[in-house]
């Protein structure tokens, strides 16, 4: 079978890009060949002698991301169009391409976040909150378009699917759930330490990892609650620095002495195993692969309702809040964890074998069903077995085909 895959990224240390690293890995263990459509490609996969890749590499003289993706667009439509002989699947992610689509994951639904409580930009609030309004406007009619023009809508969490149905617009034809990944041994696996990080070692550590430059990701709620918990409490940071507010907002609650901006971060896996909880009280979020990385390092989780990956936390290994911007609550979760420490290792341990569930090769599994199903083999069948389909059922976080998807 041949296979296209259109993305900007596809690497191994990239959130999306890992997501299509291991869905190409696993098409190539079975044979495929592969074509990547992309901006970046991981040089194990462009010297694979069944891997075709086709640069699209937009001027950086266009001066905004949201230009830039217009002309990827249009660039990789053009050669999808010429090459369409050339594959039998195509599998983008979101709007990407003008192309129509056999597959398109889903790894986050603009219109859902234009219409949160928590959205804060607005056309009157300054330069660069009316570009962010204009952009996530702009993308969520982008991206109803593109949805409308795939066979198979495979969003990485409930969230996600029930986010795409109330977009509105014509009916999708068919809408799945298969839930992203993570490497449940390699977290598992690693060894603490916090010397390496230059983390204290007698203080209780809370861990947060994201993007620092936007408020979605919401350290600032963290570092409110932060400031109401005891002075043992701690806080490690992990995210791209420049630009970002938070570290002049840590010295004005006065906790900058209990707050450790570690930059980014190559060894996660040790980072995650050297400290006591994650808290990740997103405002809006798809599908977290941190969430499932500290699951999968033993980490019990502070969360709230408004992240994805929320829907798959149970009460024996995280806390989910009903308000992200809660404070209070939040403060009072963390305590929770930092007072009883058997607790906290059952529910680490709980985290730890729910995550084992998500694993990168169950996910990539069921995209090879789907590529298979999509391509006519009759011997294909998703792999989602009578057990998943009854978990699913219970719990309402097993990967499952989800009926056809009727708008309002």
């Amino acid at each position: 079978m041949r296979v296209a895959i259109v993305t900007h990224v596809v690497r191994h240390n990239d959130g999306q890009g890992r997501v299509n690293h291991e869905i190409a890995r696993a098409a190539l263990d079975e044979g495929f060949e592969v074509t990547l459509v992309a901006s970046h490609v991981a040089p194990e996969l462009v010297a694979h002698p069944k891997v075709k890749w086709v640069p699209v590499q937009p001027s950086r003289l266009w001066p905004t991301n949201l230009l830039r993706q217009q002309v990827f667009a249009l660039k990789s439509a053009l050669w999808l169009r010429r090459h369409r002989r050339d594959y039998d699947v195509l599998h983008v992610n979101g709007f990407i391409t003008w192309a129509h689509a056999d597959v398109n994951t889903a790894h986050f639904v603009h219109g859902g976040w234009g219409r949160s409580k928590y959205y804060p930009f607005g056309l009157t609030r300054g330069v660069w909150s009316a570009y962010q309004f204009i952009y996530t406007r702009a993308n969520a009619v982008l991206e109803r378009w593109a949805y409308r023009r795939s066979r198979v809508i495979a969003a990485v969490s409930r969230k996600v699917a029930d986010e795409i149905v109330a977009s509105g617009g014509n009916p999708v034809e068919r809408l799945d759930v298969i839930y992203n990944g993570v490497d449940t041994r390699g977290f598992a696996s690693a060894s603490a330490d916090r010397a390496k990080f230059e983390l204290p070692e007698d203080k209780f550590f809370l861990l947060f990892v994201g993007d620092l430059r936007t408020p979605r990701k919401n350290l600032g709620t963290v570092l409110q609650a932060l400031k109401q918990l005891p002075e043992r409490v701690h806080l490690a940071v992990a995210g791209y620095l420049p630009g970002s507010p938070y570290p002049e907002m840590a010295r004005e609650l006065g906790i900058a002495s209990r707050v450790h901006f570690l930059g980014l971060v190559r060894e996660m896996p040790v980072l995650m195993r050297s400290v006591d909880a994650y808290v990740f009280p997103s405002r809006y979020e798809a599908m977290s692969l941190s969430l499932l990385e500290a699951m999968a390092a033993g980490l019990p989780v502070v969360t709230a309702q408004t992240a994805g990956g929320a829907e798959i936390i149970t009460p024996d290994c995280g806390i989910v809040l009903d308000d992200p911007d809660d404070a209070p609550a939040l403060a009072n979760a963390i305590l929770q964890l930092a007072d009883d420490t058997p607790r906290r290792h059952a529910m680490g341990e709980a985290a730890a074998k729910l995550a084992g569930e998500f694993g990168w090769a169950r996910m990539a599994a069921q995209y090879i069903a789907l590529y298979r199903q999509l391509a006519g083999d009759a011997g294909a069948v998703v792999r989602n077995d009578t057990r998943d389909a009854q978990r699913g059922a219970d719990s309402g976080f097993a990967a499952a085909p989800l009926p056809r998807a009727k708008t309002p």
